[in-house]
């Protein structure tokens, strides 16, 4: 029979042992949590260290509020002109109220020689009025995804477009638009998700650091998720811009799209500013994007106050141009005029 200074010995060793075990159990637990740390940090620091432009109120970004097209590439004041010569003084008059107005100016051609012609001219026009020029990139390779608006450059071509566009643009504070449809369409066309993002970041990093504003594709509400769409956007280098638009050659009311875009923009986070195209959304949506019926022109465009992230509602669409051969409609990008008419008839009040 053992004795007690034994027994006693025996405890004190099953004590220490259990005690080791504890230790060793607690250190296990404390690497797992420091190499969960370790991983987790340079994560934060990440997102710590985000850098995003600080974002110009709409004053800033518009001075002197927004020009109006030189007449050579006003589509519908031609047509006023036309219709005016030709003694049709009504038609005249109804096209007047959309040649009237701001309307952005679309660069789709190719040809860098051409788009930098149409650039310079709208430029000088713009600061004869002491105001804005707003443009519209519009010729990424695969553009509109073979869709009624195909085209575009090729691949190898477009970030050198961009650049030379630049060229023209560069000192003259012009509102650029890059692209629309290019990123809410990944979401049909999933032939685009590997190289449309990439190819608009370098796009962006072309305009960036020439006085230039700009503005990324948002899509509109009821399209892409807005989560996903923060995370294009992000991928696509929002945070070098002043935000991003919505709505453009679509119909949905204002209040649809701010809400919309408000969601947006915090998702994205960094608080990023946009603007809608209102051009033809004074009915609303009509059941369909591609020249619906009963549309009307929407409010006349202009710079908001500054109070929201809500920077202008422009008219981007140029009211007139079909949406493609669809409804009755001519090709995309022509002239339709009995359209044109039913969208002054049907015009918000």
């Amino acid at each position: 029979m053992p004795d007690q200074g034994t027994t006693r010995r025996a405890r004190r060793r099953t004590s220490a042992a259990r005690q080791w075990l504890w230790i060793g159990s607690a250190a296990v637990v404390v690497v797992a949590v420091v190499a969960a740390v370790a991983l987790w940090l340079p994560e934060q620091r990440g997102t710590d260290t985000r850098h995003v432009v600080e974002r110009r109120t709409p004053a800033q970004v518009f001075p002197g509020g927004l020009a109006r097209q030189p007449a050579s590439d006003n589509q519908p004041g031609r047509f006023a002109s036309s219709a005016r010569a030709d003694g049709d003084a009504t038609t005249a008059a109804r096209l007047s109220e959309i040649a009237d107005q701001p309307i952005a100016t679309w660069l789709t051609n190719p040809s860098r020689q051409e788009t930098r012609a149409t650039i310079r001219r709208v430029v000088a026009n713009a600061a004869a009025q002491h105001a804005t020029p707003v443009f519209v990139l519009y010729a990424v390779p695969d553009r509109d995804c073979g869709n009624y608006s195909k085209g575009g450059t090729e691949p190898s071509e477009y970030v050198p477009w961009v650049r030379s566009a630049v060229q023209a643009m560069a000192g003259s504070h012009a509102v650029v638009l890059v692209e629309p449809d290019a990123i809410a369409q990944i979401h049909v066309c999933k032939r685009l998700q590997d190289t449309r993002l990439p190819l608009l970041r370098k796009a962006v990093d072309a305009l960036t650091g020439h006085g230039l504003t700009v503005y990324l594709d948002g899509g509109n509400e009821n399209r892409v998720p807005t989560a996903t769409m923060a995370s294009w956007l992000r991928k696509a280098g929002i945070d070098k811009t002043q935000g991003f638009f919505t709505n453009v050659s679509n119909f949905y009311r204002v209040d649809q799209e701010r809400t919309y875009a408000d969601h947006l923009a915090d998702a994205i986070g960094g608080d990023p500013h946009f603007v809608i195209d209102v051009s033809r959304n004074g009915q609303g949506w009509r059941g369909t994007w591609c020249n619906p019926s009963g549309a009307g022109l929407g409010q006349d465009p202009h710079v908001a106050a500054g109070s929201t992230r809500l920077d202008a509602l422009l008219w981007v669409k140029t009211p007139g141009l079909s949406d493609g051969t669809c409804n009755g409609g001519p090709a995309a990008g022509q002239w339709w005029e009995s359209y044109a008419l039913a969208l002054v008839a049907n015009r918000k009040d």
